[in-house]
């Protein structure tokens, strides 16, 4: 299907200014299809409807997907058919879909139409569906034209009839989301209740649905709806418990009730009536406009949101939606030359992607009263916390602070800080207890120290380092919890690593290296008695690391280690699918093997010295040598390089030269070559899914000319693609990075100024950026030069054992 995103060319080659409404520049499609045109399979999976930043709600199409190896996880695929307009998304996911929920569906015909089938009523698209910052337009088969919009907890959708046929609207309440690849995560209707004023006017209730890819228990979600338009009738509709995409097979056919309510069952019972309302407006009428409200705690409170949106004005809405993007979001980071017209779309839809997720439910966590602001739908923080909540406490270190509060009152309130989470429940855990890493990176930079309680968010940090979470029992993996906390902690306390025992033993045992170190971070201010203990732990990798293993004429890897010290037989370039029962998870072991960052200088010596690092750094990056995809389903991973480039193991790895004194020119020619190669501002234009922005914090730290170390106040400089960038960082503070020399040709850094003071460091520290008004600036040219002649990268981790 043709897509348009609305213009950028009155944009085009001027200067931003102050308050600039920098929208123009946001393709929503970006990262909504693969490498195949047409088709979302092993795509960016990311949601183009309307929201606001870190929205409640997110108003989208969800479609059909045929593809069996792929689902539509944002609701959106290019080439599917629409079976409803619903409120709840999540954006760039993989795995099971998650929500798709309280959905309206505009028909003109009710002829073959089974409202409990969704394929007897499904539409096609006609023509480009339209997208741009705060709106959404989609044509239909059937004439209808449906356009669409949102506040923080309500969306105003208008919807266009032709001149002949009926004029209904079809709620079906049951429906959701279905998964097709992975069935430990299928979401199901449970229960839900719908209530019909007199008049037809308005209708509110609820619906509990269960699952998803954090396999959670019931929830329940609250709707208010009203038209602007009396309708002719409403009627309410009942049906047996059934698969609503697949009800053919079971001949389910519904029931029209008499009144004005109906619900599903006995409030509580997961086998439910499905239920739902049609409803029809008079034969003159060509345009019905539509709100809804949705909350997590009460229908009053969802019908309050509706006030969110004033009338039924479509342009105030959008113009409200694109004031908040400017104004909290685009023109906190500001490039002065935009002639470029694609690399400034893959800049301002890449930061417009990093606040999609996650939601922000303030106000609106129904079992517990938060102490600030409350955040869900972390999926997940195993690929987040890499480098978007760096990219957060950086430019918005109040938004950084709130969400740490948020893991830390999750907590305090439910008993581990999550490693994912959606519909305010935990789950799952792809590798370690990845929110340490984020409230040490948070901790080490200084964020929250007056509004953040650190003594609880150690203790939170040390419920992850010393008790075992029960085994859910995951049918994906069976050997331990994938709910939350570290499930394979019995190795590690006795060990010092994770044996095969446990499913992604490699992969867990470097993740909970890392979060052991985090750990040491936070004590260093907190619990001063348990820094070593941590730091020494935080070395656990070293004792899986076996020097006789050999690959592509290296020596030197990460190996499956069993408690007695043997290894289980593996090839270093196989990991047996990536998925959670095999060795690694979602990277080999070549990529695992890299992921250190708080221990450089170890790995180094252990690899032989800088010359044979920096030789098999290289070797990361040679064509033909990774044979096929990783990860659930194999549909993780573009290009044949060991470097995965759409894969967060693999994140860090093209910057590793810096570590290597006077290489530093060889992680900017791996970041022109990674972002040339594998980033466009095409609908295919990211390597992989989006990951809840996760992959696109990473093109804007690329593209701004630097890279963070998670859990240390650490940037590594690499080169900047504009040549003057300008960041708000809040409270008065400000970064400016500008580049001398710039071209397409000319991109190596020959010196860098850091506020002011010529620099020989391939890195700058946290408060190097935070002084102030910081500056940073390059001189650049066609040429390799090894002007990184200073200190290299620290590595605080460093232990010898």
């Amino acid at each position: 299907m043709k897509l348009t995103y609305l213009g950028v060319s009155s944009l085009a080659g001027r200067a931003v200014a102050a308050s600039s409404d920098l929208t123009g520049f946001v393709d929503n499609f970006i990262g909504t299809q693969g490498p195949a045109a047409n088709s979302s399979f092993n795509g960016g999976n990311v949601f183009p409807g309307p929201t606001l930043p870190f929205g409640a709600v997110k108003p989208g199409i969800d479609t059909t997907e045929y593809n069996l190896s792929t689902d539509a996880n944002a609701g959106y695929t290019p080439d599917g058919f629409v079976t409803a307009i619903t409120m709840l998304h999540e954006s760039g996911t993989g795995g099971a879909p998650k929500y798709g929920l309280i959905p309206q569906l505009p028909l003109t015909t009710l002829q073959g139409v089974n409202v409990l089938d969704n394929l007897t009523y499904m539409q096609g698209r006609i023509g480009s569906d339209t997208a741009s910052v705060g709106y959404y337009k989609t044509n239909l088969a059937n004439g209808v034209t449906a356009e669409l919009t949102a506040s923080q907890h309500a969306g105003l959708f208008k919807y266009n009839y032709p001149s002949s046929g009926g004029k209904y609207i079809l709620v079906d309440i049951s429906h959701h989301l279905p998964t097709q690849d992975e069935q430990a995560g299928t979401q199901f209707y449970s229960n839900g209740q719908i209530d019909v004023s007199q008049d037809g006017t308005m209708y509110s209730g609820s619906g509990t649905w269960r699952g998803g890819w954090n396999e959670g228990p019931d929830f329940t979600v609250y709707f208010c709806s009203i038209f602007d338009t009396v309708p002719s009738s409403a009627r309410l509709f009942q049906g047996p418990y059934v698969d609503p995409y697949w009800p053919n097979t079971t001949g389910a056919v519904p029931t029209f009730v008499e009144g004005r309510s109906t619900s599903g069952g006995t409030p509580g019972w997961q086998y439910a009536n499905r239920i739902g309302a049609l409803f029809e407006f008079p034969n003159g009428t060509t345009t019905v406009n539509s709100k809804t409200g949705v909350s997590w705690i009460s229908v009053d409170k969802a019908c309050t949101f509706l006030s969110e949106i004033p009338l039924y004005d479509m342009d105030s809405t959008v113009a409200t939606a694109k004031s908040v993007w400017n104004s909290q979001v685009l023109n906190r980071i500001q490039v002065k030359d935009t002639t470029n017209m694609t690399r400034t779309k893959m800049f301002y839809s890449a930061l417009y992607r990093t606040h999609l997720l996650p939601s922000n439910r303030t106000g609106e966590q129904p079992y517990w009263t938060p102490t600030g602001q409350y955040y869900d739908d972390f999926y997940t923080i195993w690929d987040i916390f890499r480098c978007l909540t760096s990219l957060y406490n950086l430019m918005d270190p109040d938004l950084g602070a709130g969400i740490v509060s948020t893991l830390i009152d999750i907590f305090k309130n439910e008993g581990f800080m999550p490693d994912g989470r959606s519909s305010n429940y935990n789950g799952r855990v792809q590798g370690g207890s990845n929110a340490d890493n984020v409230l040490a990176d948070a901790y080490v930079k200084g964020i929250g120290k007056d509004s953040i309680n650190w003594t609880e968010g150690y203790a939170a940090m040390l419920k992850d380092a010393e008790f075992t979470p029960y085994n859910n029992f995951d049918m994906e993996d069976l050997t331990q919890s994938t709910k939350e906390g570290r499930g394979a902690l019995p190795d590690w306390l006795a060990y010092g690593y994770v044996t095969p025992n446990f499913g992604r033993s490699i992969s867990k045992t470097v993740e909970y290296s890392l979060n052991d170190f985090a750990l040491s971070q936070v004590a260093k201010g907190e619990a001063p008695q348990d820094v070593n203990k941590y730091l020494n732990r935080s070395a656990g990798w070293q004792k899986t690391w076996r020097q006789n293993v050999t690959s592509l004429g290296y020596s030197g890897f990460l190996a499956p280690t069993y408690g007695n010290g043997t290894i289980q037989p593996y090839d270093p370039l196989s990991c047996g699918g990536c998925e959670w029962t095999s060795i690694t998870y979602e990277g080999l072991p070549w990529e695992y093997s890299w992921t250190i960052p708080h221990d450089m200088e170890t790995l180094i010596s252990l690899m032989g010295g800088p010359n044979t690092t920096e030789s098999r750094l290289d070797t990361m990056f040679k064509p033909g040598l990774r044979t096929g995809a990783v990860g659930v389903g194999g549909n993780n991973g573009q290009g044949t390089t060991l470097f995965n480039p759409g894969n967060e193991p693999s994140f860090g790895t093209p910057f590793l030269y810096n570590y290597l004194q006077g290489r530093q020119h060889k992680s900017v020619l791996r970041s022109r070559q990674t972002v040339d190669t594998y980033y466009t501002d095409q609908p295919g234009g990211l390597p992989g899914n989006s990951d809840a922005g996760a992959t696109d914090s990473w093109l804007l730290w690329n593209l701004m000319g630097m890279y963070p170390i998670v859990t240390q106040p650490v940037y590594l400089l690499l080169s900047p693609w504009f040549d003057d960038i300008a960041m708000d960082l809040s409270g008065g503070k400000s970064l400016h990075i500008t580049a001398d020399g710039l071209s397409e040709s000319s991109f190596y850094v020959q010196s860098v100024t850091v506020n002011g003071i010529p620099w020989n460091q391939s890195w700058v520290s946290h408060e190097d950026l935070t002084v102030g008004n910081a500056t940073i600036h390059f001189v650049l040219g066609a040429q390799p030069v090894s002007w990184d002649t200073g200190t290299v990268p620290p590595s605080p981790g460093h232990v010898t054992l």
